[in-house]
């Protein structure tokens, strides 16, 4: 996806999606720095976001870094499953998500999308993420370490402020956070990448970077 295609699309959809996170508290990210130190080694890496997209970022990352964005925002592939009752389909779907080649990416932001798939689907989307990351390459995820209530529907837009801050700003989604992968069950899923570091934050949020 274009950069001008981006940020066209994202103020359509959503004018104050930007905006209004600068109102959002800010936490702490101890992962994202290191994150970020891998990646300036490569020379104008190539970093894949699935979202959700927040343009900011396109902007923190391209002028810290130099880097080729690519947006596949899956939220809504999330949502459109589970508003069709479809979700049985989700893992299927995920393997065959990516069209990209293998060893496309130096670097890819999951945020906390895995917070939200059932194991299935988790392990789909994984094997597709190592496999489009780069020997040497990064993949910076966060994964909820306590149980979210079952009422809860809502996704997370994560804005970098800098690279100890990360502002949170939540909105309303079709479907809630699900029962939280055990650490073990996420190193299995995530092979042939290992954990580099590993976080848990006052939030109950862990922050994890693989490497391969």
């Amino acid at each position: 996806m274009a950069l001008s295609d981006l940020f066209s699309r994202r103020r359509k959809d959503d004018p104050e999606a930007d905006g209004g996170a600068t109102k959002a508290p800010g936490h702490p990210t101890k992962a994202l720095k290191n994150f970020l130190a891998t990646l300036s080694t490569h020379p104008q890496p190539t970093l894949l976001d699935i979202g959700p997209v927040v343009g900011h970022n396109v902007t923190f990352f391209g002028e810290r870094l130099g880097c080729k964005f690519q947006v596949e925002e899956l939220s809504k592939d999330i949502d459109r499953h589970t508003r069709e009752d479809k979700l049985p389909d989700l893992p299927d779907f995920l393997s065959r998500r990516f069209p990209q080649a293998d060893d496309s990416f130096d670097g890819i932001l999951c945020w906390d999308l895995f917070d939200y798939l059932d194991k299935a689907s988790a392990l789909a989307l994984a094997k597709q993420l190592a496999r489009v990351l780069r020997p040497g390459g990064m993949l910076f995820a966060l994964f909820n370490a306590t149980e979210a209530p079952p009422a809860t529907k809502t996704y997370t837009r994560f804005v970098v402020v800098d690279e100890g801050t990360i502002q949170h700003r939540s909105y309303a989604g079709a479907r809630g956070k699900q029962k939280p992968l055990p650490n073990r069950d996420i190193q299995r899923m995530f092979e042939p990448l290992r954990i580099t570091d590993q976080f848990l934050l006052k939030t109950n949020t862990r922050e994890v970077l693989f490497r391969k």
